[in-house]
């Protein structure tokens, strides 16, 4: 059953899924719609839960479920990806890959770039102590006001700056 983001409990359960880019605001609709068709049917074991998703910085998709009711089931979280992966393909995006790692600019825009890819970006001073970076780990919706957004001295990227 689909409930506002903004209405969900402050416990539910997150999942953050990175766009390797930015999406359209056509394309932010269509996955609007889409996923809210998804979270009123979303259920486990058949019975429906409290569940609701948000985009953030026209990237960033969140997926939320209370479960304080009921817990979300493997194969429930494995229904929400295969709709992640439909959306994938009809929109040619990597929402599933988590070799990503997402930071606010110095122009406070939102960037990424791959894992693979990060040493370079470090060199060149696009990320450094304080850059905000966006944590993907999160566990709970609040989570989302002081672990999500973090300076990237507090990741694990912190391993880069022992010199600074």
């Amino acid at each position: 059953m689909y409930i506002s983001f903004d209405q969900m409990s402050e416990n539910s359960r997150i999942w953050v899924y990175q766009a390797n880019r930015k999406l359209t605001s056509a394309e932010q609709q269509w996955i609007s719609d889409k996923l809210k068709v998804f979270c009123e049917q979303w259920n486990t074991h058949g019975a429906l839960m409290p569940t609701s998703f948000a985009i953030r910085f026209d990237q960033v998709i969140l997926m939320a479920v209370d479960e304080s009711q009921l817990g979300a089931s493997g194969c429930s979280i494995d229904s929400s990806v295969r709709t992640l992966k439909e959306i994938e393909k009809q929109l040619q995006i990597n929402l599933l890959d988590q070799g990503k790692v997402s930071f606010l600019s110095a122009e406070n825009d939102f960037e990424m770039t791959s894992v693979l890819g990060v040493k370079a970006i470090l060199k060149e001073g696009k990320i450094k102590p304080d850059t905000v970076i966006l944590n993907p780990l999160i566990a709970k919706k609040s989570d989302l006001d002081k672990k999500w957004l973090i300076p990237a001295k507090e990741s694990w990227l912190n391993k880069y700056f022992a010199n600074s």
